[in-house]
C-alpha cells in the first residue's frame, strides 16, 4: 500500500492478531522527526468495509492533521496488512479489537474518525468504553439495518455467506480490477472521474 510521505508502518497485537497502523515519523513538509508527537492529542482514522478496504481510504486526508495531532490510521483485523485470521468475523470481534487498539496505542481519551459501517461499530465501542473516547466524527455512517431493512436477510448477504461460493464470488467478481473500479465509481465517489488507477491498485493490494 502506498504510504504518505513522512508516515511509517507500525503494529500492535490484539486478541485476534497483529494490527498494522500508520503514523507520522517525520513532518511531511520539512522532513524532521516528530519528536513532540507524544505531546499531541491522538486522532484515529478507522476505514470502512468493502472489497479491499484499508487505511489507504484516509491516506489523502490524515497527513493534513499531522501538525496538530498524533495520527493513527490502522488496517482493521482481516483487512489490509493486518492479520487475517481464518474465522467468521462478528461485529463483536471488531468492537473488541477497536477497543484493544485504542487501549494499546493511545493512553488517553481520543478523537476518532470513522466511515461507513465502521461508524456503527465505533459507536458500539464508545458505549462499551466511554472512557477511551473524546469525540466521534462519523462520515457516511451506516448500520446493518439501514432504512428499516435487515441486510442479513437480503439475497446477496445469504449468497455471500454460502461456503465456497463466498470465496469464488470474492476472487472473481469483487477483488478484481473491474470489480473494485465499479464499486468505487458506483458506491464510493460522487464523481466517478475522480477514481484513478492508484486507488484501484491500493484496494487490490
Amino acid at each position: 500500500m502506498l504510504v504518505p510521505l513522512g508516515f511509517g508502518q507500525r503494529s500492535t497485537v490484539t486478541s485476534l492478531g497483529r494490527m498494522v497502523y500508520y503514523t507520522a515519523e517525520k513532518m511531511p513538509w520539512i522532513g524532521l522527526p516528530t519528536s513532540t508527537s507524544e505531546n499531541k492529542p491522538n486522532l484515529v482514522f478507522f476505514h470502512g468495509f468493502g472489497g479491499g478496504s484499508s487505511a489507504y481510504e484516509w491516506s489523502k486526508v490524515y497527513p493534513a492533521f499531522a501538525a496538530e495531532y498524533r495520527i493513527l490510521a490502522p488496517d482493521l483485523i482481516g483487512w489490509g496488512r493486518s492479520e487475517h485470521p481464518a474465522r467468521n468475523y462478528l461485529v463483536e470481534d471488531y468492537i473488541t479489537t477497536l477497543i484493544e487498539f485504542i487501549e494499546k496505542t493511545c493512553g488517553s481519551p481520543t478523537d476518532v474518525i470513522a466511515s461507513s459501517l465502521t461508524g456503527a461499530i465505533v459507536i458500539r465501542a464508545a458505549i462499551a468504553r466511554p472512557d477511551l473516547f473524546k469525540s466521534l466524527i462519523l462520515t457516511i455512517p451506516s448500520g446493518l439495518s439501514d432504512f428499516g431493512q435487515d441486510y442479513g436477510r437480503s439475497f446477496f448477504a445469504q449468497l455471500v455467506a454460502t461456503p465456497i461460493l463466498d470465496r469464488l464470488l470474492y476472487s472473481t467478481g469483487i477483488a478484481t480490477d473491474g470489480g473494485i473500479r465499479s464499486f468505487l465509481e458506483q458506491r464510493q465517489f460522487a464523481d466517478s472521474r475522480r477514481v484513478y488507477q492508484e486507488i484501484v491498485d491500493a484496494y487490490l493490494e
